[in-house]
């Protein structure tokens, strides 16, 4: 088993949903992925659901803030990239045309945070970790392999990226692009076309990895999910579906035809 020790700055490190059901949900990601569940207490009578594989961090899962909840917002995925100084970070979102949803806070002994929104409102968070580095396990069955930005202005948000983390990148022959870090390919970018809906705002949509998607992709039917997009060749990367959860949360699961690339910074266990 390869645990990631210590992301690099820049890199993708952790996700976390934000959901309207928090034991229906965990319900539902254990039963799909396997999850083993660990609560760990936040306020009185708030608990921070951690997902882990053989008591390895890979994701978590929270209640909805009230007020959003209020609104009718469904369930959704939030993405962390790691960097060691949040509050240089934030003033570089600020400086590159994005907007800081919040200022640069602590959380408990855990690390330090904020939530960003590139030019064209796709939101992230950037995590400066200290007892918790982000996801131990990545870049394997169930757990995550890929970010990716959904974008119908890809020029701009493309500059604002390489901006505010120094990122690379490199667009193939259909237009996706392809983030890197020191060489390391870790995240990638698809222009939004008629395919998505005028509903879908600009997004971070995660990937987990599947062995077999179909088989997945009918498991998370029988869960109370919904496939919104049907095991499909992803060129020659590999078959992709996209999935929702009970309670709206929208996820992508893929399998790969060759190796992935091993997690950043890992030590084998």
């Amino acid at each position: 088993m390869q645990v990631v020790k210590n992301y690099p700055d820049g890199v993708f490190c952790w996700v976390e949903l934000s959901t309207t059901d928090q034991e229906a949900a965990k319900a539902f990601y254990s039963g799909l992925f396997g999850w083993e569940i660990e609560d760990r207490p936040i306020s009185e009578g708030n608990v921070y659901t951690m997902l882990q594989i053989e008591g390895k961090n890979v994701a978590a899962l929270s209640a909805m803030q009230p007020d959003m909840m209020a609104q009718g917002v469904p369930a959704f995925w939030s993405s962390y990239i790691k960097h060691d100084d949040v509050d240089a970070i934030a003033e570089k979102i600020t400086a590159a045309g994005g907007t800081v949803m919040f200022p640069p806070m602590d959380v408990m002994e855990y690390g330090r945070m904020t939530m960003g929104q590139d030019p064209e409102g796709a939101s992230f968070g950037v995590w400066q970790p200290a007892e918790h580095i982000g996801a131990e396990l990545v870049n394997m069955p169930n757990a995550l392999v890929w970010n990716e930005l959904q974008t119908r202005q890809p020029e701009t948000v493309k500059k604002f990226y390489e901006s505010v983390f120094d990122w690379n990148s490199a667009e193939d022959e259909n237009g996706y692009v392809a983030y890197m870090e020191n060489g390391r390919i870790h995240a990638g970018m698809i222009t939004m076309d008629e395919n998505w809906g005028p509903e879908i705002p600009a997004n971070w949509s995660v990937y987990f990895m599947a062995e077999d998607v179909a088989a997945k992709a009918e498991l998370a039917q029988k869960l109370g999910g919904t496939v919104m997009v049907p095991p499909t060749e992803a060129g020659a990367m590999g078959i992709f579906a996209v999935i929702q959860d009970p309670q709206g949360g929208v996820f992508n699961i893929m399998s790969f035809k060759g190796p992935v690339d091993p997690p950043p910074g890992y030590e084998k266990a």
